[in-house]
């Protein structure tokens, strides 16, 4: 790992995008810790109230607490996925937007329409969420400063993540969350290690070594099975174009064990903390018998819980897959390279293909549901409180996994071989 580190070190214009992505990274966190004017700030510090809602704690998790301590990054980078994903869903559903995103310059297009869209969505969101919570203080022009406060901080962060993508390493917005998600890793660690040194029990000693233990254990899991894939035959058929013979070579078409990522989990935490938190900021004093008994029942940790939980993920597992994944189109565009698969013929090869896919996604799902489980288990069964959720795991390795293989690339066009067997935990 040294060796590499100092083989990429010497490289001024690799060293050069390295500084650049590290101190953007560090305005993004340092930005974060401004407080945004209009809301109530000891009131915010003092209630619990973001922290019960199971929708927020995905938007807390994903900015790095600036939610929870109401800065002007409250919102983070969350609006900006958002709206790109409802831009994709308009794109196929829209045929005006369809045609726009095949013109030469029209993904630039849609791509300045995301981050109108990106500023609207989270002033409103901001506005909501925490006039929904009571922090907003009382006055028309208060609910104006954090719109527009809150909505700055989002567009700074997109405007960070875009020179990132664009002049550092790696892609810009998963990076932002990243350093959410390491920080709040990294204060989870450091609360309980204050906790175990202050109480000085054994109990709280054993808490941390069990929240650093499952933590490295979760980590090396998720890299092995990230980096797992299905590698299917392919024959090239020969072909003479002239004097010359092309194809007639052994080669193999890569499909990822997980291939669908973290989004089943995300879907399916979001769909599960929907009503809850909707029910909670509706009815905050518990009076209506809806949210008495989700209160009561689908709390994190229940048995209810995590049976819908792991079913919502391997619904969405197979959903998300068969958006991503089409085997028919896949197929055709075998047989116009002049691929095919050793045993298979014609239709077979869909059919083929789809068998494969089924199978990887049954295991996805099974895999991503025993993970979600872990901190739940640990904290049911040990009663420990492990500061961090399965997603967050799994966004962190895979852009660990998305940088490196950046930072091989940009070796490699230099003629500088990078050996990712030891490269940190790979």
């Amino acid at each position: 790992m040294i060796e590499n580190i100092r083989k990429m070190w010497k490289i001024t214009e690799l060293r050069k995008k390295i500084i650049y992505t590290f101190l953007m990274l560090v305005l993004f966190r340092l930005v974060g810790v401004i407080p945004a004017p209009g809301v109530d700030a000891v009131r915010a510090m003092n209630s619990q109230n973001a922290s019960q809602l199971p929708l927020l704690e995905l938007v807390n998790m994903m900015t790095g607490n600036n939610f929870s301590q109401m800065t002007i990054m409250a919102m983070g980078i969350t609006p900006y996925i958002n709206a790109s994903i409802i831009m994709q869903l308009l794109t196929i559903a829209i045929p005006a937007l369809e045609r726009l995103s095949k013109e030469e310059d029209g993904r630039q297009k849609i791509n300045r329409i995301t981050r109108y869209v990106t500023v609207g969505l989270a002033a409103l969101q901001a506005i909501g969420l925490v006039r929904g919570l009571g922090y907003i203080k009382s006055g028309w022009l208060n609910y104006v400063l954090v719109g527009v406060s809150m909505a700055g901080g989002t567009a700074l962060a997109m405007w960070i993540g875009e020179r990132i993508t664009e002049k550092g390493i790696g892609n810009g917005v998963s990076l932002l969350i990243f350093v959410g998600i390491i920080s709040n890793l990294f204060n989870g660690i450091v609360a309980g290690f204050t906790t175990a040194s202050t109480t000085g029990t054994t109990s709280g000693w054993i808490n941390l070594l069990v929240i650093v233990v499952t933590s490295i254990l979760m980590t090396v899991v998720v890299t092995f099975v990230e980096l797992g894939e299905r590698r299917i035959p392919l024959q090239i058929a020969k072909q003479v174009k002239g004097r010359r013979v092309y194809g007639g070579q052994s080669t193999h078409m890569s499909l990822k064990v997980v291939s669908v990522g973290v989004l089943p989990l995300i879907f399916a935490y979001s769909f599960l903390a929907f009503p809850g938190t909707i029910a909670q900021l509706i009815d905050p004093q518990m009076n209506g018998w809806f949210t008495r008994w989700w209160t009561m029942n689908m709390y994190t940790g229940s048995v209810w819980y995590m049976i819908i939980s792991a079913l919502l993920i391997i619904a969405f597992t197979f959903f998300y897959s068969s958006i991503s994944f089409d085997p028919k189109q896949q197929a055709e565009q075998l047989q116009q390279q002049g691929a095919v698969i050793p045993g298979q013929r014609g239709k077979n090869i869909r059919q083929y293909l789809q068998n494969i896919m089924n199978r990887l996604n049954l295991f996805a799902a099974l895999f991503l549901a025993v993970l979600a489980a872990v901190p739940t288990l640990l904290l049911r069964l040990a009663g420990v409180q492990v500061p961090f959720a399965a997603s967050s795991i799994l966004i962190a390795v895979s852009v660990s996994l998305e940088t490196i293989r950046t930072i091989q690339g940009e070796m490699s066009v230099r003629g500088i071989d990078m050996d990712m067997e030891n490269v940190g935990f790979m």
